[in-house]
C-alpha cells in the first residue's frame, strides 16, 4: 500500500441531477453533494467535513434528512440500487445500515423520506419496476412494497420533452411521510398524485381522484392531511385528506376555492401552454409556504385570516451576474431544491446550474417594498466540465477553466474565490505564471495573455494558436508551450516570439510537462506516442510509441529520468528512455490523469469513474494501491503544489477538489524550503487614479456631513434643554403638594397607632387569664390518660409472658422434628440429583425449541407491535382533535374570566370610594355625639357579650380538637391499608431464598476449589521429594565420576610394573581392597529399597486418611449448614408472627382510644349508649379477640364524623350571625347556652 496518504481538504462545486439535493443539519451548517461525496459545510466559519460515497458506485440519486436531524441516507447505484443511512452526530458520520430492495431488481432509487419518528424510510425505486418500499430501517426490514406507476403512461409520454435531462426518465419525483403520521405517505409525478397508508402490512391507496392530465413536478405536506402540489403549468392544487379542496395559479395574489360541483372539470381541464413557470420545489414552513415558480424566481405565501387560503407576500430572485457577458442569464436558472433552517430564519436554493443560493428571511420581510435577492451561499461554482487546471509558486492560487465560458482564481489556503470572469468563447486550457501575476488562456479561435488584476482578468496579448487544447508555463517562467493540433509551439514569455515548434505526434497533443530544469518537455498524444523533447535544440531525445494505446496524460518524475504515461489501454506505464520499464494494469477502468509527488514516493491517478489512486513508487509487481472516492465523472486533470501539500483534481461533473497530503501518521510531506507566499497584486494606473478620485470625493462628502449633523445635534440641544426646564418646574410643584399630604398622613398616622396600642394591651390581659384557665383544666385531663396508658402497659407485660412460653415449647417440638426430617431428605437428596441430571438434558432440548419459538415470536411481535402503533396514533389523532375544542373552549372562558375580572376591579374600586365617604361619616358622627355615658354603657355590655362570645369560641376549639382525633383513627386505617401490600414482600422473600441457592452453589465450587488447592499441594511435596532425590542422585553420580578418575589414574600407576608381574599383583590387590567392597555396597543398596517401600506404604496410607477426613469435614458441613438455614427460616416465622401479635396489640390499643374520643363526643346526648360501648369494649379488650370487622367500624365512624361536622357547620354559621356589631340604637343579644 501506499505511503502516502490524501485526506481531503476542501471541495469546490455542486452535483446536479440529485433529488433534494440540500439540507440543513443545524441553523449554521449545510449538507449537499459534490463529485461522488456529501459536504458538511458551515456557513459561517465556511469549514467543510467530507462523507465520502460508497465503493463502486455509479453516482447519487437522492438524499433524505430525519425530522430529528441525526441520520441522512443516500441512494446510489453500483451493481445494484443502494441506500446508505449515516450517523451526523458521530464524530466521523459513521455508516450506519445499507438498504437494498432485497429480491427485487432495484437499479437507483430517485426519492427518499424518512417518518417523523424517524423509524421507518421510505424509497422510491426507479425504471422500470417503480415500486415504493416501506422499510424499518434499524432492522433492515421491508415492512411493505407498492407498485406507483408504469412505464406504459401515454401522458408520460407526451410530456416527456418539457422534463429536464435528469427527469427524462422518472415518472416518480418525489416522496414523503406526513409530518404527523408515520403511516401515510404521499406520492408525486408524471400524471401521479397518490396517497398510500400502511396498515395490515400492506400499502393501500387511500385518494380516488384521477389526475392524469398534470406533470406533478413538487409536494409539501402543509398539516396532517393537507398536502399542496405544485406542477408543470404553473398550478398549486391542495388536497385535503385526498381531495381537491382549491386551486390557484403561482403568478395569481391569492387562491380560490375548488367547488364540489366544478372538481371534476378542473381536474380535466386542457393543458396550458409550456410558456407558464414551472413549480419545480414547494418546502412548508410555520407561516405558511415557499415555492419555486419560473426561472430564478422563489414566492413565498402565508395563510390568510380566511380558511384554506393563501396570500403571496414576497417575490425572491437571484441576482444577475455582474461578471458574466449576459448577466440575466443567471436569472434564468431553474432552482430545483428549497430548504429551510430548522429556526426558519433563513432560505437556502441549489439550481440546476450547480449554484447554491440563500436569503435570511427576516431581511426578506423587512424590505417588503422592494424586490429580494438571493445572494451566493458559498461561493459561484462551475457549471460543466472543467477543461483546464494550473497552479502557480509564489502565490496559493488554483486557475480553472470550463465549457461554461468561465476561467476562475481559487485561493486553497483560504478557500475562497478570488477572481471569476466570463468570456464569449469556451476556455479550452489554462495555465498560471510561477509568479501568480498571469495567466495564458487556450480558447477556440485565439490563445490569450492575460494580468490578474486586483479585481479583473484582462487581456494582454492575443496570439494566433487556434483549438490550444493543452499550454504550460516554464517553471523559470521564461517561456510557454501551446499545443495546437499536433503541434507544440514554444514561445517566449518577454518578447512573445515563437522560438520553438516541435513536430512529430500524428495526431492531436493531449498532454505537455515540462521537466525541472525546463531544458526538456514531454508530450504525450492520440497517436499513442510519448515524445522527450529538447528544449534548446528542439530535438527528440527519447521517444515510445504505442499505435494501439491513446494517451491522456503524461508525468515527469522530479529528477527527470522517468516518465510516467496512462492511456486508453487501462494501464500506468513508466518510461525511461526508449523503454517501457513498468506496468500496472487498472482492472475494470481506465486512467485518465497522472501526477507524481515531487518526494518521489508515490503516484496518483485519476480514473474514468471519478476516483483517485495513491500508488507506491517505485510501482509494485502486484496490483496494490490506495482509492479514494472523489468525482462522479471522469477527472479531466489533477495537479500537486510545487510545496507537495496539496492535491487538486478537476473533473467532467464540475467540482474541484483539494487534497491534503499526509503521510500515515496523519502529518504532512516535509518541505525541503519554507514557502513564503507573494502578497503583491496587479493594478492599472487609470484604475488606481480612479480609486484615488473616489475616495477624495468621499472623504468631502464625509466632512459636510459631519458639518451638518453638528448643527442638528445644536439645535436639538437647544430644543432638549427649553423642555427639561419645563418638566423640571412642573415637578417641583408636584413634589410640594405631596410633601403636605405626607405630612398630614403621619399625623392621623401617629393617631391611630395611639388608639390601637391602648386596644392592644387590654386584649393581652384577657388572653393571660385564659390561658391560665386552660392548662389547669389539660393538666388534669393528661393525669387521667396517664393512668390508663399504666394500665395497659400492665396487660401487655402478661401478654408477652404468655407468647415466651409458648416459644420455648414450639422450639422443642421443631427441633425433634428437624432430626427426623434430615435423615429423610437426605435419602431424598440422592434420587433427586439422579433426576436432576435427567431434567437437565430435557431442559437443553426445551432450550432449542425455545430459542426456534423465540425467534418465530418476536416476528409475530414486530407485525403487532406495528398494528398497536397504527391503532395508537389513530387514537392520539382523535385526541388531538378534542384538545383543540377544548383549547377553543378554554379561550372563551379565559376572556369571560378577564371581563369578570374587570368587574370585580371597578367594584372594588367603587367600594374603596364608600370605605372613603364611610370614614367621613363617623368623623362627623363622633363630632355629633352628644350622650357620653350612654355610650359607656353600650360599651360595657358589648364587652360583657364579646367575652361570651369567645368562651363558646373556646368551646368550638374543643371540639375541633376532637375531629382531629378522629383524623388520627383514618390516619391509623389507612396505615393498615397500606400493610396489606405483603405480596411484594413476599416476592422479595422468594427472591432471596434464590439468592441463598446460588450461595450454596458458590459455596460448593469454593469447596472444590479447596480440593483443588490440596491436590496441587500434594502435587508439589511430591515434586519436591523426587527432586531430593534427583540431587541425590547427580552426588552419586559424580562421587562415581570422581572414584573412576581415581581409578583410572591407578590403572594407569599399575602399568608402570607390566613388566614386573609381583608388583603388578601388589598394585592389582591394592586396587581391589580399596575400591572393590561387594558386601558394604549390597547392604546399602538393600537398606535403601526398603526405606523406599516403607516411606511410600505409610504416604499412601496418611493421604487416604487424609481424603477420608476431608469428605466427613464436607458431609458435616452441609448437614451443619442446613440445620443452620432451617433454624433461620424458623426464627423468620416466630419474628412474623411475634409481630402480627404487636400489630393486634395496637389495632386494640386504637380502638380503645377511639371509643374513649367517641365517649367525649357524645357525652351530652347519648350517654347510655356510650356506656354501653365502653362495657362491651372493656369485655373485648379482656378476652383479647383480634377479630374485629375494621371496614364496617371505620364507616360507622366516618358517618358519625360527617355528621359531627355538619352540627358544628352551623352552630358556627348560627354564632357568626350572633356576632355580627349592632348599631347604637340596639343592643346585644343574650346568648344561648
Amino acid at each position: 500500500m501506499a505511503v502516502v496518504v490524501a485526506h481531503s481538504h476542501y471541495s469546490f462545486g455542486l452535483r446536479t441531477g440529485v433529488s433534494n439535493s440540500l439540507c440543513y443539519f443545524d441553523e449554521q451548517t449545510v449538507i449537499f453533494p459534490c463529485g461522488n461525496n456529501l459536504v458538511r459545510y458551515n456557513i459561517d466559519q465556511k469549514w467543510q467535513r467530507l462523507i465520502p460515497g460508497s465503493e463502486k458506485s455509479q453516482g447519487m440519486f437522492a438524499m433524505a434528512i430525519s425530522t430529528n436531524r441525526r441520520y441522512l441516507a443516500v441512494s446510489e447505484r453500483a451493481e445494484k440500487g443502494t441506500i446508505t443511512v449515516y450517523d451526523l452526530q458521530h464524530e466521523q458520520t459513521r455508516r450506519r445500515k445499507v438498504l437494498t430492495g432485497g429480491e427485487v431488481n432495484v437499479q437507483e432509487f430517485v426519492s427518499l423520506a424518512f417518518s417523523p419518528d424517524s423509524k421507518f424510510l421510505i424509497g422510491q425505486s426507479g425504471n422500470p419496476d417503480w415500486t415504493l418500499f416501506y422499510w424499518m430501517w434499524e432492522k433492515q426490514h421491508v415492512l411493505a412494497t407498492v407498485k406507483t406507476s408504469s412505464l406504459s403512461n401515454n401522458i408520460y409520454q407526451a410530456n416527456k420533452h418539457a422534463l429536464p435531462l435528469w427527469l427524462i426518465f422518472c415518472i416518480i419525483l418525489k416522496v414523503s411521510f406526513s409530518p404527523h403520521d408515520n403511516t401515510l405517505i404521499c406520492v408525486s409525478g408524471s400524471g401521479v398524485f397518490k396517497q398510500y397508508r400502511y396498515s395490515e402490512g400492506a400499502l393501500k391507496q387511500c385518494n380516488s381522484q384521477k389526475l392524469e392530465s398534470h406533470n406533478f413536478l413538487s409536494h409539501a405536506w402543509m398539516s396532517e392531511e393537507r398536502v399542496i402540489a405544485g406542477t408543470d403549468t404553473g398550478r398549486l392544487l391542495v388536497f385535503e385528506s385526498g381531495d381537491l379542496r382549491w386551486e390557484m395559479n403561482v403568478t395569481s395574489k391569492s387562491s380560490h376555492e375548488v367547488d364540489s360541483s366544478h372538481r371534476s372539470a378542473s381536474v380535466e381541464q386542457p393543458v396550458l401552454p409550456p410558456s407558464m413557470p414551472r413549480v419545480t420545489a414547494i418546502t412548508a414552513y410555520s407561516k405558511g409556504f415557499v415555492c419555486a415558480a419560473g426561472p430564478g424566481t422563489v414566492f413565498l405565501f402565508e395563510k390568510t385570516e380566511e380558511k384554506d387560503s393563501y396570500r403571496k407576500t414576497r417575490e425572491i430572485k437571484i441576482p444577475p451576474d455582474v461578471y458574466s457577458i449576459e448577466p440575466s442569464q443567471a436569472q434564468l436558472q431553474e432552482i430545483t431544491t428549497l430548504c429551510i433552517s430548522p429556526s426558519e430564519e433563513g432560505l437556502s436554493a441549489c439550481t440546476d446550474q450547480g449554484q447554491l443560493y440563500s436569503i435570511t428571511l427576516a431581511s426578506a420581510e423587512i424590505s417588503k417594498s422592494e424586490l429580494a435577492h438571493f445572494e451566493f451561499l458559498s461561493q459561484p461554482f462551475h457549471s460543466k466540465a472543467i477543461t483546464g487546471l494550473s497552479v502557480c509558486i509564489r502565490k496559493p492560487l488554483i486557475a480553472t477553466c470550463s465549457l461554461d465560458h468561465s476561467v476562475r482564481i481559487w485561493n486553497y489556503e483560504d478557500n475562497v474565490l478570488e477572481l471569476y470572469k466570463e468570456f464569449q468563447e469556451e476556455a479550452y486550457s489554462v495555465a498560471l505564471h510561477p509568479s501568480g501575476l498571469f495567466i495564458l488562456v487556450g480558447f477556440t479561435d485565439k490563445l490569450r495573455l492575460m494580468n490578474l488584476l486586483i479585481d479583473d482578468i484582462r487581456t494582454f496579448k492575443e496570439l494566433t494558436v487556434r483549438g490550444c487544447r493543452e499550454c504550460a508555463f516554464s517553471h523559470g517562467g521564461h517561456m510557454f508551450a501551446a499545443a495546437n493540433g499536433n503541434v507544440i509551439h514554444i514561445y517566449s514569455t518577454t518578447t512573445f516570439d515563437n522560438l520553438l515548434n516541435l513536430k512529430g505526434h500524428n495526431g492531436k497533443v493531449r498532454a505537455v510537462v515540462w521537466s525541472a530544469d525546463d531544458s526538456r518537455l514531454v508530450s504525450c498524444g492520440m497517436d499513442g506516442a510519448v515524445y522527450e523533447w529538447n528544449t534548446l535544440t528542439s530535438k527528440r531525445e527519447s521517444e515510445s510509441v504505442l499505435k494501439s494505446c491513446s494517451y491522456n496524460s503524461v508525468a515527469i518524475s522530479s529528477d527527470g529520468k522517468n516518465v510516467f504515461a496512462v492511456g486508453t489501454d487501462n494501464t500506468l506505464k513508466e518510461i525511461q528512455g526508449c523503454q517501457v520499464m513498468r506496468e500496472m494494469g487498472a482492472e475494470d477502468v481506465t486512467y485518465t490523469a497522472v501526477t507524481m509527488a515531487r518526494s518521489g514516493r508515490t503516484i496518483f491517478t485519476g480514473t474514468s469513474t471519478g476516483t483517485i489512486r495513491a500508488i507506491k513508487y517505485p510501482i509494485p509487481a502486484q496490483k496494490e494501491w490506495t482509492e479514494y472516492q472523489a468525482h462522479s465523472s471522469a477527472i479531466t486533470k489533477m495537479l500537486i503544489t510545487f510545496d507537495d501539500q496539496f492535491l487538486l483534481t478537476v473533473s467532467q461533473d464540475g467540482c474541484l477538489f483539494v487534497w491534503k497530503i499526509i503521510d500515515k501518521e496523519g502529518r504532512g510531506l516535509k518541505r525541503d524550503k519554507d514557502v513564503s507566499y507573494a502578497e503583491e497584486i496587479l493594478i492599472t494606473k487609470s484604475d488606481l487614479e480612479e480609486k484615488n478620485q473616489i475616495m477624495t470625493e468621499l472623504k468631502t462628502r464625509v466632512e459636510e456631513l459631519k458639518m451638518e449633523n453638528e448643527y442638528q445635534l445644536r439645535l436639538k440641544d437647544m430644543n432638549y434643554n427649553d423642555k427639561i426646564k419645563e418638566l423640571s418646574e412642573k415637578f417641583i410643584h408636584e413634589i410640594e403638594a405631596l410633601k403636605t399630604k405626607n405630612q398630614v398622613l403621619k399625623t392621623d398616622m401617629e393617631k391611630q397607632y395611639l388608639s390601637h396600642h391602648e386596644v392592644l394591651a387590654e386584649v393581652n390581659e384577657k388572653f393571660a387569664k385564659e390561658q391560665q384557665d386552660f392548662e389547669s383544666t389539660s393538666n388534669q385531663k393528661l393525669m387521667l390518660e396517664y393512668e390508663k396508658y399504666h394500665e395497659l402497659q400492665l396487660k401487655s407485660q402478661r401478654m408477652q409472658e404468655d407468647y415466651e412460653q409458648q416459644l420455648q415449647a414450639m422450639e422443642q417440638s421443631k427441633f425433634e422434628a428437624l432430626e427426623d426430617l434430615t435423615l429423610s431428605y437426605e435419602a431424598k437428596q440422592q434420587d433427586k440429583q439422579l433426576a436432576l441430571t435427567q431434567c437437565q438434558e430435557e431442559a437443553c432440548q426445551q432450550l432449542r425449541e425455545f430459542e426456534e419459538a423465540k425467534k418465530q415470536i418476536e416476528e409475530d411481535g414486530d407485525h403487532e407491535i406495528q398494528s398497536i402503533r397504527i391503532r395508537y396514533e389513530k387514537m392520539l389523532r382523535d385526541e388531538r382533535e378534542t384538545s383543540q375544542c377544548l383549547k377553543g373552549e378554554t379561550g372563551i372562558m379565559k376572556k369571560k374570566f378577564s371581563s369578570l375580572q374587570r368587574e370585580i376591579d371597578d367594584r372594588r374600586s367603587e367600594i374603596n370610594k364608600h370605605k372613603m365617604e364611610l370614614q367621613k361619616q363617623q368623623g362627623v358622627i363622633r363630632s355629633l355625639e352628644k350622650d357620653i355615658h350612654t355610650l359607656k354603657k353600650e360599651i360595657e355590655e358589648r364587652d360583657e357579650t364579646i367575652q361570651d362570645k369567645e368562651k363558646r369560641i373556646f368551646e368550638l376549639k374543643k371540639k375541633n380538637q376532637e375531629l382531629e382525633k378522629f383524623k388520627y383513627v383514618l390516619d391509623y386505617k389507612i396505615k393498615e391499608l397500606r400493610k396489606q401490600i405483603e405480596p411484594r414482600e413476599n416476592d422479595i422473600q422468594e427472591m432471596k431464598q434464590q439468592i441463598q441457592e446460588m450461595e450454596t452453589e458458590l459455596d460448593k465450587f469454593h469447596k472444590k476449589n479447596t480440593q483443588l488447592e490440596l491436590s496441587s499441594n500434594e502435587m508439589k511435596l511430591k515434586l519436591k521429594a523426587t527432586d531430593k532425590e534427583l540431587h541425590k542422585e547427580l552426588r552419586r553420580s559424580k562421587d562415581l565420576e570422581s572414584m573412576v578418575l581415581r581409578f583410572k589414574r591407578e590403572v594407569h600407576h599399575c602399568i608402570n610394573f607390566i613388566q614386573e608381574p609381583n608388583k603388578l599383583k601388589e598394585s592389582i590387590r591394592d586396587l581391589h581392597e580399596r575400591f572393590v567392597q561387594q558386601s558394604d555396597v549390597g547392604g546399602i543398596v538393600g537398606v535403601d529399597a526398603d526405606i523406599e517401600r516403607e516411606y511410600s506404604r505409610q504416604r499412601e496410607h496418611l493421604e487416604r486418611n487424609v481424603a477420608s477426613l476431608k469428605k466427613k469435614l464436607a458431609k458435616d458441613g452441609d448437614v451443619h449448614r442446613a440445620e443452620h438455614n432451617k433454624i433461620m427460616m424458623e426464627n423468620v416465622s416466630l419474628i412474623r408472627e411475634i409481630n402480627d401479635l404487636r400489630r393486634e396489640l395496637r389495632m386494640l390499643r386504637s380502638q380503645l382510644h377511639d371509643y374513649e374520643c367517641q365517649v367525649v363526643t357524645y357525652k351530652r346526648g347519648k350517654p347510655k349508649s356510650l356506656t354501653d360501648t365502653r362495657t362491651s369494649f372493656d369485655s373485648a379488650a379482656g378476652c383479647l379477640i383480634p377479630r374485629l370487622n375494621l371496614d364496617e367500624e371505620s364507616e360507622r365512624i366516618i358517618q358519625m364524623q360527617s355528621k359531627e361536622i355538619q352540627q358544628l357547620r352551623q352552630e358556627i354559621q348560627s354564632q357568626s350571625l350572633a356576632l355580627r356589631p349592632p348599631t347604637s340604637s340596639t343592643k346585644l343579644p343574650a346568648l344561648a347556652t
